[in-house]
């Protein structure tokens, strides 16, 4: 049997990732259906200051207007697409995946029914004001899906 799995991301996956979604089924084969939403707009950027200011990352959150928008997170977000679907691959998983745009719940709803998902794993940095308020895309995509949603912090070293 092989398990399907919808991974919504934000950014390139790393290593410890790569190693930890991989691993979750133990030898069971898992094709990965990867959802990557690049952030990069003026209300994500502040979540993600008081984020930083949050987890007392203050240089982080000084350095929050670097972040790509536009066309520019567009490119970014192809390339960190790229970049995670390889690891996936070297990882010996099967794996493909698609940017997100717009409506990234109805995006992952419509891929979940797609390839008859078994699971949505969602690996973000924490949110935690959207999280607080249960606006973060696991806690709406509970809602939403009707699989299972797995919540995973990713790391942030490659």
């Amino acid at each position: 049997m092989v398990f399907t799995s919808v991974l919504m991301i934000e950014k390139a996956l790393t290593a410890a990732d790569v190693e930890f979604v991989t691993t979750l089924h133990g030898d069971e084969p898992v094709v990965f259906h990867v959802l990557l939403q690049p952030r990069g707009d003026q209300a994500d950027r502040l979540l993600r200051a008081i984020d930083d200011i949050a987890l007392g990352e203050l240089d982080e959150a000084v350095r929050e207007r670097e972040t790509p928008e536009g066309a520019e997170a567009k490119s970014v977000g192809r390339q960190a697409l790229d970049v995670s679907l390889r690891a996936l691959r070297s990882a010996g998983s099967r794996a493909e995946g698609r940017l997100v745009e717009d409506h990234p719940l109805d995006a992952l709803k419509a891929l979940v029914a797609e390839v008859d998902a078994d699971e949505v794993i969602v690996l973000t940095d924490p949110h935690y004001v959207e999280e607080f308020f249960h606006r973060d895309w696991a806690s709406r995509a509970r809602h939403k899906v009707g699989v299972p949603v797995l919540k995973l912090f990713s790391h942030s070293e490659a």
